[in-house]
């Protein structure tokens, strides 16, 4: 089916760059942009996990957004984290990010007060987000993060709502996205890889694209494996996947943000410092991380 907005392709949750004394470096987020903009991309999240948005004020989250629409071509999509842990303030946030040049609203499931975050209460939740959203929203199902499970029922019923066009799932569950894609047929409602771990088989089953961390030091390769995907061509696609596991897994679960922020730093890209109280990478530990990303062929 023809969508509104397509979510096709890939996306990096690219990294929020710091200065030294931990100021948000807002050259280097355009220097950043200007690099990627000559690659294969879709779009770019703003605001994500990746972008250490947990540590980062609301103000210094829209300015992000506000800046980057500056350096981002119209014709690629900006989508802004704009969670909170109440519908109050995601509501209010979302609207900024509206004001500051986002296209879309991706959501994160609130997930403080674990034991009362019901499928009805996440569905409450996003339906009010998404009635009064000035763009389209999306959600976002992250447990390594929030420790909570947005249940797919959840997700199948909320993909009715008009002005919710899409979900980031990077449970790694691909029978949950598999059985998502089925009950969601006939319906403007885009489900997209949240890992390139298993980009590759969430496209099998009917995700359209990815935002994945990976993508901010390899996007040529993954778009090489969605368009090999695209042209049946399955073991191509398979030959450049498996080598980018164990990369992504370096920059993800090993070592995280700190991990993706010197890998950046090794391609030429700006990572720099993280936020405290994460710390940076250890020599021994960037060693690690070459190592690998050699191996996989994403650092010659």
């Amino acid at each position: 089916m023809q969508h509104r907005i397509s979510l096709s392709g890939i996306f990096p949750p690219i990294p929020t760059p710091f200065k030294e004394n931990g100021d948000v470096d807002f050259d280097h987020l355009g220097s950043n942009l200007e690099k990627w903009n000559s690659e294969p991309l879709s779009g770019y999240v703003l605001g994500g996990s990746n972008g250490e948005y947990a540590y980062l004020t609301e103000d210094e989250r829209v300015e992000c957004v506000r800046v980057a629409r500056q350096t981002i071509p119209r014709n690629r999509l900006l989508i802004a984290g704009s969670a909170m842990e109440s519908t109050r303030a995601t509501i209010n946030l979302t609207q900024r990010m509206a004001t500051a040049g986002a296209d879309i609203a991706i959501i994160v499931t609130p997930n403080y007060y674990k034991a009362r975050m019901t499928a009805a209460a996440m569905e409450h939740h996003y339906k009010q987000v998404a009635d009064v959203s000035p763009i389209p929203t999306m959600l976002y199902n992250v447990p390594a993060n929030t420790a909570y499970e947005l249940p797919a029922q959840a997700a199948i019923n909320l993909a009715t709502h008009p002005n919710i066009i899409g979900m980031k799932e990077s449970g790694g569950d691909i029978t949950k996205i598999g059985f998502m894609v089925s009950e969601t047929r006939g319906i403007d409602f885009q489900i997209v890889a949240g890992s390139a771990g298993f980009l590759l088989a969430a496209l099998s089953v009917g995700a359209v694209g990815g935002v994945v961390a990976l993508a901010n030091i390899a996007s040529r390769k993954l778009a090489q494996m969605m368009e090999a995907f695209r042209q049946n061509d399955l073991t191509q696609a398979r030959e450049i996947q498996l080598p980018l596991i164990d990369a992504n897994y370096a920059i993800t679960s090993r070592f995280n943000v700190p991990g993706l922020k010197a890998a950046m730093d090794m391609l030429g890209y700006y990572g720099g410092p993280v936020r405290s109280p994460m710390l940076p990478l250890t020599e021994e530990e960037k060693a690690a991380l070459r190592k690998t990303l050699v191996k996989a062929g994403v650092i010659k």
